[in-house]
């Protein structure tokens, strides 16, 4: 068995892996890079971005963009596995913002294993800011590897129950994000989250806002459940609303679930026309502003909030930021931002990492005791040289394929 990082080695996103056998060969994500907002770089590896098809198969861990971005780019002929929900999220939002899904994938499920050629890959549904995630068992040549792709433990699903499933592996390649970081330290639980928000808001009469991507469930139930507590209507702007809707019978949905009405921002004709397939759950600018709510928002809603304020006042009122704090530096943020404080709301932090802490990371790898640790996804490999004693470390800080034999370690 031959493992090549391709990309995402000292570095955070992008993430390109491939698995390869005398017979059969794999990639793992295929990930754009954290900066690359407009024209991706493509990683050099013969026969899946051009040319002939070079591989069996694509496994998707998960729809962030640091690992899916470049499943448009390609061939077309190389089958791609994913979750049906992450899937189902993933097209969603594309599909809000007039982009193509170019690709329909085979759907993986937890613990279902597939088999290409003579390598066999077994999904583990993980804890993850994206839901529907998995980790990867690859076995095959009698060696086994794990990898993780993105995970933590501080979310809704169930870390024991995972560490309990996974067998011991020969070789780990892992996320480290969280090691890069100098506020690196053990993440808050979502479910905390939840009650930290019911007791700030009780302290505050005026509106309730959030801005939170759309894209982690985990959040959207919990916001979902303090505007529950707290006697408001929830309300989910439509793109917010489509993710829901994609995410399945486990996700607050306002097609279905009470509490919850959902409204547009601007009169494009598609928008309403999405609004529609939602029924009586929509409302308007005049009726949110006679409602106690908990609303979600973004940067590009300023200028509807700006009207909005002309109906009601928001004094008194509290915006949760639920984002990491890096993102504070954006002009569009900065802008959202001063107005609510301008107008007289609170600004409080309600964030926790979608990233595995230390202590989630120790936990894993004692749990699955590898022989060799591959860290990639973080800019602070040298963190797992505590292990090296035990457990062999590679990693590269030169820009280079890293081709490993794990049949003969």
């Amino acid at each position: 068995m031959k493992i090549t990082i391709h990309r995402g080695r000292n570095q955070i996103g992008g993430s390109v892996i491939e698995i390869a056998t005398e017979k059969t060969k794999i990639i793992l994500d295929v990930g754009l890079n954290l900066d690359e907002e407009t024209q991706a770089e493509l990683p050099i590896v013969n026969g899946l971005f051009d040319g002939e098809k070079g591989f069996d198969a694509i496994f998707i861990s998960h729809y962030h963009a640091d690992h899916v971005g470049l499943l448009d780019k390609v061939i077309h002929e190389i089958p791609v596995y994913m979750g049906e929900k992450a899937y189902n999220i993933l097209s969603a939002s594309n599909d809000y913002r007039r982009i193509k899904t170019t690709f329909r994938p085979e759907f993986i499920e937890d613990k279902c294993v597939t088999e290409i050629g003579d390598i066999s890959i077994t999904p583990y549904r993980c804890d993850h800011s994206a839901y529907d995630s998995y980790m990867f068992l690859i076995q095959a040549d009698g060696k086994s590897v794990l990898y993780t792709g993105d995970f933590r433990a501080n979310g809704r699903w169930n870390d024991q129950r995972l560490l309990e499933s996974i067998p011991s592996v020969d070789a780990l390649i892992i996320e480290g994000t969280n090691l890069s970081r100098k506020e690196s330290r053990e993440n808050i639980e979502e479910t905390l989250l939840e009650d930290i928000a019911v007791k700030a808001l009780s302290k505050h009469t005026g509106p309730c806002f959030v801005f939170m991507s759309a894209m982690n469930i985990d959040r959207l139930v919990t916001m979902y459940n303090v505007a529950q507590e707290a006697g408001r209507v929830f309300l989910e702007d439509i793109y917010t609303a489509l993710i829901g809707d994609a995410s399945g019978v486990e996700v607050p949905n306002p097609k279905r679930d009470k509490g919850i009405r959902v409204f547009v921002t601007d009169g494009n004709k598609e928008r309403y026309a999405k609004l529609n397939t939602f029924g009586k759950a929509k409302i308007g600018r005049d009726a949110i502003a006679k409602q106690s709510y908990v609303m979600c928002v973004r940067p590009s809603m300023i200028n509807y909030l700006k009207k909005l304020n002309e109906l009601q006042s928001f004094e008194d009122g509290i915006l949760f930021y639920g984002m990491w704090k890096g993102y504070q530096d954006k002009d569009d943020v900065k802008q959202l931002i001063s107005f609510m404080i301008e107008k007289g709301v609170k600004i409080h932090t309600l964030h926790t990492s979608g990233h595995a802490d230390s202590n989630t990371i120790d936990r894993l790898i004692n749990a699955v005791k590898p022989s060799v640790i591959l860290p990639v996804h973080t800019e602070n490999a040298m963190w797992f040289d505590k292990y090296k004693n035990d457990i062999k470390i590679i990693y590269d800080i030169k820009d280079v394929s890293l081709h490993l034999n794990v049949s003969k370690l």
